[in-house]
């Protein structure tokens, strides 16, 4: 579904899988904040998604410079699904065991990342072929699998039919004047962009946030749709071995993106290493950090109260890999020795509205839901200068924006250990960013306990607080500036294009 067509050419086309512009968030931020930044250039976007009833709209206003933008949805029965058996079949289709084959992988990859094979190989052949149900029948009993034949049979059919929607969506792409694809991830949409860049001869660049692999293979263990079938049966069943197969699908895609890449780059060095251990070529990799606008979150330091607000504010989607449920138990502790302090979880709650009623109960069940408070979207501007402490409790990050944005706003940080939260937090791009100082503090993922104790004490003790303040002003101002992030990539898209 095209909604932007300005039949212009595209200097960078963003292939955004599940976020801008219909999901807010830190990569959504980002990408709007490149394509805002680089005014002189013409950006397109190919949104994957899920199905379209998934999303609400679009949730930005979009620049003038977002001359395309279109719509795909992996999993959209109306658009994807086909009623009648290919006249022709293929015995190619057997090519897609590379994706659960490691030696298969590396010997064939090269052969599957090609429009020429999915001319040759129709949707149509893995639906209905008989090449394609042998297949499927083999890997069966090739890969031992110990759950009924039924659920690994549309654990199949999901795995795969992305990439025919993809690759559909690629080709309609041919006379597009393109200069350079840029994808946020790996994935899908990092499978876009090899074969795209593979046929049509365009640089590809990936930028992974967090480690794309890594958050699915989270996402993976703890999915409940994976599986449904066994509630049906009477004897219940492991599903681990189909998420062994959606991990294993988007390990050999993520080596795809990183083989075809002409450049991929990270938040923080540690993602790099990442990057290499999940199979990068260590040469492609570079580091460039987010940046964000330091002059004028500076200036909500004058809307903050003399006093410091007893407020603990989580700024993210409430969804399962931000760990939610870990900052209303840590809450719930807090209010015991500070009964006044205030919980603000503030973000969209429609992407996991199971997960979210999970959470309003556990308030409920702790007895903080008077303390908790659920506020939904709202301006970082209005929220910041009425916080006492920003906090941040998942699981999986790259570099958060919000940790960035507070403090550059002058509050204070308690995270997780993850992603790039304790370079941020205590410093770690050089010796001059350790003097510096800590800007808050960095606790166990899950550690209820521990993030307590750290609100209590900035929340309590105004000598360390306002020294956190200091730390982190001084760290975003130095190290974290957004001119800095957009003429980082701006030296990148000129390598690229020439301009």
């Amino acid at each position: 579904m095209k909604l932007v067509d300005k039949q212009t050419h595209i200097d960078v086309l963003f292939i955004a899988e599940g976020t801008y512009p219909f999901i807010k968030g830190g990569v959504s931020t980002w990408i709007h904040q490149i394509i805002t930044g680089m005014r002189d250039l013409n950006f397109g976007v190919l949104f994957l998604g899920s199905r379209p009833e998934d999303y609400k709209g679009i949730g930005y206003e979009l620049p003038d410079n977002l001359v395309y933008l279109e719509a795909v949805y992996l999993f959209s029965e109306e658009e994807n699904v086909q009623t009648e058996k290919a006249e022709r079949e293929s015995e190619r289709v057997r090519l897609l065991r590379i994706f659960l084959d490691d030696r298969a992988f590396e010997e064939h990859w090269q052969e599957v990342v090609s429009f020429s094979y999915f001319n040759e190989v129709s949707y149509e052949d893995f639906l209905y072929s008989k090449n394609s149900w042998e297949l499927i029948e083999e890997l069966y009993e090739e890969l031992e699998i110990d759950v009924p034949f039924v659920d690994y049979f549309w654990t199949m059919r999901n795995l795969f039919a992305p990439l025919f929607v993809v690759a559909k969506l690629g080709m309609t792409l041919e006379k597009k004047e393109i200069g350079l694809i840029h994808s946020p991830s790996t994935g899908y949409a990092g499978f876009l962009g090899s074969l795209m860049s593979r046929e049509y001869k365009i640089p590809f660049i990936v930028t992974e946030h967090g480690i794309y692999t890594k958050e699915r293979k989270i996402d993976i263990l703890n999915a409940k749709w994976i599986g449904v079938q066994y509630r049906y049966l009477s004897k219940k069943y492991d599903i681990d071995t189909l998420r062994k197969l959606w991990i294993k699908m988007f390990v050999n895609l993520g080596k795809i993106s990183y083989y075809t890449a002409m450049e991929v780059f990270s938040l923080f060095e540690d993602a790099r290493k990442q990057q290499i251990g999940w199979g990068c070529p260590s040469e492609k990799t570079r580091v460039i950090p987010n940046g964000v606008d330091v002059d004028r979150l500076s200036k909500l330091l004058e809307k903050r109260p003399k006093e410091i607000p007893k407020v603990v504010s989580l700024i993210g989607r409430v969804v399962a890999i931000k760990d939610i449920k870990t900052f209303i138990k840590a809450m719930s502790l807090l209010c015991q020795q500070l009964p006044e302090a205030e919980g603000w979880v503030v973000g969209p709650e429609d992407e996991e509205p199971e997960y979210t009623q999970e959470c309003k109960e556990l308030a409920k069940i702790l007895g903080v839901e008077n303390r908790v408070k659920f506020l939904g979207f709202q301006k970082i501007d209005d929220i910041l200068p009425k916080t006492g402490v920003f906090t941040l409790t998942s699981i999986s990050e790259g570099m958060p924006m919000t940790v960035l944005e507070a403090m550059a706003s002058g509050v204070p940080c308690v995270t997780t250990d993850v992603g790039s939260c304790r370079q941020l937090i205590y410093g770690g791009l050089n010796q001059e960013d350790v003097e510096i100082g800590k800007a808050g503090e960095v606790v166990p993922v899950g550690d209820a306990i521990g993030l307590a104790k750290a609100y209590y004490e900035l929340l309590t003790n105004e000598e360390i607080w306002k020294s956190c303040q200091r730390a982190g002003l001084e760290r975003v101002q130095r190290f974290y500036r957004f001119d800095k992030f957009i003429e980082n990539y701006r030296s990148v898209y000129r390598k690229y294009l020439g301009k």
